[in-house]
């Protein structure tokens, strides 16, 4: 358990700011703006976070200052993430930590660089969510449960923690029923991917079965996503990234279709046989 967590004084950053915030949501105890004694870098029950120049998972102090100029991208947060063990599925999932890493690690110019744009698109990113937190989280030296700033960055990490670790375990479940179909018409494949109806069903199956498909590597062949629906006993079936193979707009006029956008990306259907999913999806070619 932890008694106190510590970061540095001065301005603050993104990185030091989440990496509080994960720990606050395990660990709801005061956060302290100041340098760590070297008792308090000894102390498994005292957190030291993106200062002291240690990174000692097991005292739980989590700083990378002392990394090599050289060395991948590895910020505070990274650290904190990887003490959890929820890193990996962290970066796959959420697409701005690896810029978060960058960002604290090589500056804006080389994180510009990076990401394909001009130094200044970087600022272009920022709102006042970014600017007004940061200003109130380095304003005090000192954050105590009950107080707004503590209360959001609390309210963050428990967020960001649960995003990471519901959309693992309900990856883990869809990977446990899913189907890879193998579909020809006129010697051209169509592959999908289906997950059906269990029970329990599985939250937002169709966000989970979209993730699956690039954890498996299959984003160049997949199509095609088909789902249990949500609002009814059928299934829905939408294109994945938006695949220009298939437009459900033409199987308005199918009896057991009751929706298709006329964008033609999605729709759904009352039908629960695996056979007619197959020829709907078939008869979506465009």
């Amino acid at each position: 358990m932890l008694r106190i967590i510590i970061t540095h004084p001065g301005g603050a950053h993104k990185d030091e700011f989440l990496a509080c915030a994960v720990l606050v949501a395990s660990f709801p105890v005061s956060i302290y703006r100041r340098d760590p004694s070297e008792e308090e870098l000894a102390d498994p029950c005292v957190a030291v976070v993106d200062v002291g120049k240690r990174h000692e998972p097991d005292l739980n102090n989590f700083d990378h200052h002392q990394f090599a100029r050289d060395a991948d991208p590895t910020c505070s947060l990274s650290l904190v993430l990887q003490k959890m063990g929820i890193y990996e599925d962290a970066k796959e999932f959420c697409p701005w930590l690896e810029t978060a890493e960058w960002f604290d690690c090589r500056g804006p110019n080389d994180t510009a660089d990076w990401l394909g744009v001009d130094r200044e698109s970087m600022a272009k990113l920022n709102s006042p969510l970014d600017v007004t937190l940061l200003r109130a989280f380095a304003g005090n030296s000192e954050h105590h449960s009950g107080e707004p700033v503590w209360e959001v960055m609390k309210m963050i990490g428990a967020d960001l923690v649960a995003y990471v670790t519901n959309l693992r375990a309900r990856m883990d479940q869809v990977a446990k029923v899913e189907q890879v179909w193998d579909l020809e018409e006129g010697g051209q494949g169509v592959k999908a991917m289906f997950v059906p109806r269990t029970d329990p069903s599985i939250e937002d199956a169709s966000g989970a079965l979209s993730w699956r498909v690039r954890e498996l590597g299959m984003e160049e062949e997949v199509v095609a996503l088909v789902y249990p629906d949500g609002r009814g006993e059928g299934y829905g079936m939408r294109r994945y990234d938006d695949s220009a193979v298939l437009d459900f707009s033409g199987l308005e006029q199918q009896p057991d279709v009751h929706f298709t956008h006329n964008r033609g990306f999605i729709a759904k259907t009352s039908c629960t046989d695996i056979k007619r999913l197959k020829e709907l999806l078939l008869l979506a070619r465009a």
